[in-house]
């Protein structure tokens, strides 16, 4: 999308039109046609050029080791780890991610994003050691 707006204005096209026939807002348009043009006398690529800013706001806060860590956990049976349910939930998945050690803490809430960003769904999981 960057690029076509780029591409349509170094043909001529302005702010309102570029926005119009990439169905984008007038706004996005702006941004990036100017974004562009910033970058003009600096020593970047195309690709360096049509890349998102950094980003202000909190640090990561689990790395990828950790959250693979809760999705193995959410993939294998509760029971295994003393657990007296048959699924788990984001509650007792964050209770058992901390006492594990593996994460310090962690919402409940926070996990439930982890595990819908993943597509798990523990609660419909059936759990195989071997194969049926």
């Amino acid at each position: 999308m960057r690029a076509k707006i780029i591409l349509l204005a170094s043909s001529g096209k302005n702010h309102g039109e570029i926005a119009r026939k990439l169905d984008i807002s007038l706004d996005t348009a702006r941004l990036w046609r100017n974004r562009w043009l910033e970058t003009n006398d600096q020593q970047l690529s195309v690709f360096q050029r049509l890349q998102d800013s950094e980003r202000i706001g909190a640090p990561i806060k689990f790395s990828m080791e950790q959250v693979v860590e809760l999705f193995a956990l959410a993939c294998s049976p509760p029971e295994d780890y003393g657990r007296p349910i048959s699924h788990w939930t984001a509650r007792e998945l964050a209770d058992e991610i901390i006492k594990q050690g593996i994460i310090e803490s962690i919402s409940v809430r926070h996990v439930g994003r982890l595990l819908e960003e993943a597509e798990l769904k523990p609660h419909q999981s059936r759990y195989w050691l071997t194969p049926p």
